[in-house]
């Protein structure tokens, strides 16, 4: 099945970009990034930033682009059936360079998880060597994660409030 990402939710003045791979199939029927009900992101991010993951979803991409940070994923689109990572076929890059020139204050990329990082380094591998951008893999937030439990995760995630 062919899919499309999302456009990246960003503002100006965020300092962070995270990454993900691709939306699983609950983010994209809902047209929302970690809509799956078990995927952690949304509760990591409400727990770093003090917002409620109950929050309508506009308003928590609001209160996280507010917190200085930007949501994307690595990749624009591909062929794959289920959500698995694992499943993706003929991956299409995101224009990454493209979106750190639109907003120039972001300083650091928090990649979602093994597939988000290894896409990033695939495709955009230059970027690895900016002195002024720093790339990090943290722990994915899907609940196909499981070998890590949420206290873990939060924990790992915290460096993205740091970089803010």
């Amino acid at each position: 099945m062919s899919l499309r990402s999302f456009p990246p939710a960003a503002t100006e003045g965020v300092r962070v970009l995270v990454l993900g791979s691709m939306p699983g199939v609950e983010s994209l029927r809902q047209q929302q990034y970690y809509a799956h009900p078990r995927n952690a992101f949304w509760p990591i991010m409400g727990s770093l930033f003090g917002f409620s993951p109950a929050l309508p979803y506009k308003k928590r991409l609001e209160e996280l682009n507010r917190a200085g940070v930007a949501l994307w994923d690595s990749l624009g689109g591909c062929e794959r059936s289920g959500s698995l990572d694992s499943n993706i076929r003929e991956p299409v890059p995101n224009d990454i360079p493209g979106l750190l020139k639109q907003y120039p204050e972001i300083h650091a990329i928090f990649c979602n998880g093994t597939a988000s990082y290894q896409f990033l380094k695939k495709y955009h591998g230059p970027l690895f060597g900016r002195s002024d951008l720093t790339i990090r893999q943290l722990p994915s937030t899907s609940p196909a994660a499981a070998m890590y439990s949420f206290e873990q995760k939060l924990k790992c995630w915290t460096a993205v409030k740091k970089a803010v």
